[in-house]
């Protein structure tokens, strides 16, 4: 960085892409807070250079003091809930936690002058497109309370920026995997969801089977395919988009993908491949909200923010995964 750079709130900061994020800030040269309330982070994920606060983005109070005490230029939001099957079942943890919380905070930068603000999307906002890959130019239409809260807290974004001084980046994630190749962090949630974190498990004798939830898709295999993108090529897409609105470049709704999906199969041929052994598959029927395919069109990104990635590789984001797992589960 050319000039000093600003402190950055990360909210999450202490989960899984939060933990990722705070080293590439760090990086880059920014200063970081966090503000985690370890509902699903972990302390011990935390970088020991970034300023921890453990506390939860809803608390206004918190916010109110923190903000101008840390003397935040920007924010990074991470923090929320994110299991689409738990969503169909708890849409008002979904709407509390990704709507209502992302509301306050907004409306707590608007009160001390925060002017750029990251925001952790997801491609659940499309629902199920009528062809892919799929662009930002094609109308949301999520099929999950998840995928809805977030779009709401994306429109929120969209009508504050209009109407205060207050610029935004929603990165639309699609399925997020991998870890940090030095093994810094990783995936930790307890009860993950995420296929590879799982299979990893599985592969390690952590978990007895794993669950393939449909394989009557309209899929070569049946199976539904998703755009896995590794964690540290999305937190770099982060720091670029902060970049972004601190040179003065506009606000931006852009997917976060590498353009091209596998098969849930293919995942799991790829971690036995990986940890040199079988394990137990076991069909499943379909989970609620979960669309046949899901893959990004990753040109705008690309293009906008000159993004390249440096991990776009299945076997190298599962044997980061699969590494990660075994450091874990050893104490780290």
């Amino acid at each position: 960085m050319t000039e000093a750079a600003p402190a950055v709130l990360v909210t999450g900061g202490a989960g899984y892409i939060g933990s990722h994020a705070v080293l590439a800030l760090l990086e880059a040269g920014y200063g970081v807070v966090v503000l985690d309330n370890l509902s699903t982070g972990r302390r011990a994920l935390v970088a020991a250079d970034a300023d921890f606060v453990e506390g939860d983005v809803g608390d206004t109070a918190l916010l109110d003091r923190l903000l101008p005490e840390k003397r935040i230029a920007a924010v990074l939001h991470f923090a929320g809930s994110i299991i689409v099957p738990e969503s169909v079942e708890k849409p008002l943890l979904y709407y509390r936690n990704n709507t209502i919380k992302t509301q306050g905070l907004i409306e707590a930068c608007v009160r001390h002058g925060v002017r750029h603000f990251i925001f952790s999307s997801t491609a659940a906002v499309y629902g199920t497109p009528d062809r892919l890959p799929v662009g930002e130019s094609v109308p949301p239409r999520p099929i999950n309370p998840y995928g809805t809260s977030k779009l709401m807290s994306e429109w929120v974004l969209r009508d504050t920026a209009a109407a205060h001084d207050l610029d935004y980046v929603a990165l639309r994630y699609f399925n997020v995997a991998g870890a940090d190749p030095a093994g810094r962090t990783g995936q930790a949630t307890p009860a993950a969801t995420h296929l590879i974190k799982v299979a990893c498990e599985t592969a390690l004798g952590h978990r007895d089977h794993v669950a393939v939830f449909g394989d009557d898709y309209p899929t070569p295999d049946g199976t539904g395919i998703r755009d896995y993108i590794h964690v540290t090529d999305l937190v770099a897409a982060h720091v670029l988009a902060l970049d972004h609105l601190r040179r003065g470049g506009d606000s931006l709704v852009m997917n976060c993908g590498y353009g091209h999906g596998f098969s849930v199969r293919e995942v799991l041929a790829t971690v036995e491949r990986a940890a040199g052994r079988p394990f137990d598959i076991r069909n499943a029927p379909r989970r609620a909200g979960d669309p046949a395919a899901l893959v990004a069109d990753a040109s705008l990104i690309r293009r906008q923010l000159d993004w390249h990635p440096r991990f776009d590789d299945l076997d190298t984001i599962v044997e980061t995964a699969l590494a990660w797992e075994m450091k874990f589960r050893q104490g780290m």
